[in-house]
């Protein structure tokens, strides 16, 4: 009975060990180097909060909180109801249906690296997909540069993690619907609701466990996005687009500010955690009332 008593503990060992390495460690290293002065070559030393002084006195700082606002308030209110309505789209049997269906999820096989390149060609604002059809069709006075114009720079790289992200949402939604039970939605029908009725007081409270997730992540992906505006414009035009994410690997491994930029990684972490616990309440209290 010992050594099944244990047996669970000895397969979790040698995971939880590399986890503490490569995770664990790291966090709490980089709590560390946030309190020091470090190049990255020579031994840090230790200045106390003065990087967080001067971090909350850097207005590029606070250029990149308001960009991962912004990303974060359209990833909401964009991806989540889109992925939603393509996923009560596609819950049915139609002809055709897995076409649509592989060519809306077909974004989300591929790295963010290449919808970047993908899109910086779309954007081009001479020969960019998006310019030339607006020059075709007679609305040559709306065409913009759109990742050399400050005022539209964040919003434009934001319709690129869009695309992906609404695919995510609709595979996770389409996951809840197959775990809504067909007899209460013909009991739904029998008792005369009409399909609004139907969605609302029915399907959308049995989805709240894959809602959770699917805002949960939502979020987080929006929190640390990185590779878009890495590759797209840099922070740019005149660190316009820049977020915490960017911010911090700009500090950290080109102006080698090691410390800086572990300070920059702490914020951004604990505005993570504070989404993550909430999540976490979410999923434990819905686990309870089920």
């Amino acid at each position: 009975m010992n050594k099944r008593r244990w047996a669970p503990f000895k397969f979790l060992l040698i995971p939880v060990i590399l986890y503490a390495i490569w995770v664990i460690a790291p966090i709490f290293y980089t709590i560390f180097l946030s309190f020091t002065q470090w190049d990255g070559l020579t031994a840090p030393t230790f200045i106390g909060i003065g990087n967080f002084v001067d971090l909350f006195n850097d207005p590029i700082f606070y250029t990149a909180l308001f960009n991962n606002i912004k990303w974060l308030l359209v990833y909401v209110l964009v991806p989540l109801p889109l992925g939603l309505a393509f996923a009560m789209f596609f819950n049915r049997s139609l002809p055709g249906v897995k076409i649509f269906k592989t060519a809306i999820y077909l974004p989300l096989t591929l790295s963010f690296v290449v919808l970047s390149q993908i899109w910086t060609w779309i954007y081009q604002p001479k020969y960019g997909a998006i310019n030339v059809t607006l020059e075709a069709i007679g609305l040559g006075n709306l065409t913009v540069a759109w990742l050399s114009n400050s005022d539209i720079v964040t919003y434009s790289l934001i319709v690129v993690g869009c695309w992906p992200q609404t695919a995510y949402t609709m595979v996770l939604f389409l996951a809840g619907l197959q775990n809504v039970p067909t007899e209460v939605m013909e009991a739904a029908k029998v008792d005369g609701a009409n399909r609004w009725q139907r969605f609302w007081k029915v399907i959308l409270p049995l989805l709240k466990p894959a809602t959770i997730i699917a805002v949960a992540v939502t979020i987080i992906q929006s929190l640390r996005m990185f590779a878009i505006v890495n590759v797209m414009t840099r922070g740019g035009p005149f660190r316009s687009s820049e977020v915490l994410a960017n911010y911090m690997y700009v500090e950290g491994f080109k102006n080698y500010s090691m410390g800086y930029a572990s300070a920059l990684a702490v914020i951004l972490f604990l505005i993570i955690l504070l989404f993550v616990s909430v999540y976490l309440y979410q999923i434990f209290k819905t686990e309870v009332e089920y």
